[in-house]
């Protein structure tokens, strides 16, 4: 994985204030699979105090309104485990 991805995904969790962040890059399982329109496929579990009495779905909802520019074209699959600190 690109530092450039590891930047663009710490850039805009930031409005989440995450104490911590893993990024796993699997694109390279669904090259040449159809729909994918060149965009990554990847595996996100992010902590964040911001998810303090959040449904997963709603988490899951704060997590997707960072992208949502880079869907599908940059990001065409994004693979979400959300936490709060006391979850760990």
């Amino acid at each position: 994985m690109s530092d450039q991805v590891e930047t663009l995904f710490k850039d805009r969790l930031a409005v989440l204030s995450p104490e911590s962040f893993t990024l796993t890059d699997d694109s390279g399982s669904h090259i040449g699979h159809a729909g994918s329109n060149g965009g990554g496929h990847y595996f996100l579990t992010v902590v964040s105090a911001a998810f303090e009495g959040k449904s997963r779905l709603a988490r899951h909802r704060m997590v997707l309104d960072c992208f949502k520019d880079l869907i599908p074209a940059t990001i065409h699959a994004l693979s979400i485990t959300a936490y709060t600190p006391t979850e760990l």
